[in-house]
């Protein structure tokens, strides 16, 4: 199925947060590898320069939202076939204080928070590796590859991160027992946890914040840039030994409490 160098062209590889950040430079790099996409973002916008690039179908959809997703799923099988890989890289990141100045912190945020990170990462796990399992297996009996997004937050999340952290522990929990789940259908499962990296998400936060993270990152002390994820993405898709890990990407970075 896959080559250390390029992708089979067969290879349908559909990427969730495609619109902007590590997603869109995740796409580019697998384009650029021969596979087919399949983009999917809540905003359209975001992603029409990369589908008008690639050829690639793109769906605005809210990954968390189940009947949506259904039906952009249902969409991409009927236009392009089964996927074999699966990048999730949809997410939001507002900060959400437990106790703010009026009182407890709303528990619409929260849930909003957790619903996109983990909610929607989960939601299209379970309907891309069910089409998976239906495809014809490779020489190593593989039929598909699903990396998904935690963050360093997973770990170490600082105050005004619980729900984000949270979210984002959920993802690097699900990790290992998805990949043994999938292991008889020949599906591996893996986690990036990223650190500090230069995307929209990221921009958004204050000045004082970014420049915080970055004084106590060891080396290279800068943001990651959004292509070094999207060549960690890759490897772990081509490497067939990569199966219910959860890898930082993060320089070194260990963060602090605020």
């Amino acid at each position: 199925m896959l080559r250390p160098d390029t992708f089979a062209p067969d290879t349908l590889a559909i990427v969730t947060g495609a619109g902007s950040g590590l997603g869109n430079a995740t796409a580019r790099r697998l384009a650029a590898m021969g596979a087919r996409l399949a983009l999917v973002d809540l905003k359209a916008e975001g992603m029409a320069a990369l589908a008008g690039e690639t050829g690639a179908l793109a769906l605005a959809c809210d990954v968390a939202d189940g009947p949506a997703s259904q039906a952009a799923f249902a969409r991409i099988l009927a236009e392009r076939g089964r996927p074999r890989v699966l990048v999730n890289c949809a997410g939001i990141a507002p900060g959400a204080r437990i106790i703010e100045a009026d009182g407890p912190g709303p528990l619409e945020a929260f849930e909003r928070i957790v619903r996109v990170n983990l909610f929607g990462t989960y939601n299209w796990l379970r309907l891309a590796a069910c089409a998976m399992a239906q495809n014809p297996p490779d020489a190593e009996g593989q039929r598909g590859v699903i990396v998904n997004t935690a963050s360093v937050a997973a770990f170490e999340g600082q105050i005004g991160q619980a729900a984000y952290a949270a979210a984002k522990g959920g993802v690097a929990s699900l990790t290992l027992p998805a990949a043994r789940e999938l292991a008889r259908h020949g599906i591996r499962v893996a986690a990036i946890a990223p650190g500090l990296f230069g995307t929209p998400m990221v921009e958004a936060m204050a000045d004082e914040v970014q420049a915080r993270v970055r004084d106590i990152i060891p080396f290279p002390q800068r943001p990651g840039r959004p292509d070094e994820f999207a060549r960690m993405a890759v490897e772990i898709i081509t490497n067939p030994m990569v199966n219910g890990a959860v890898l930082r990407l993060d320089a070194g970075l260990r963060m602090q409490a605020r």
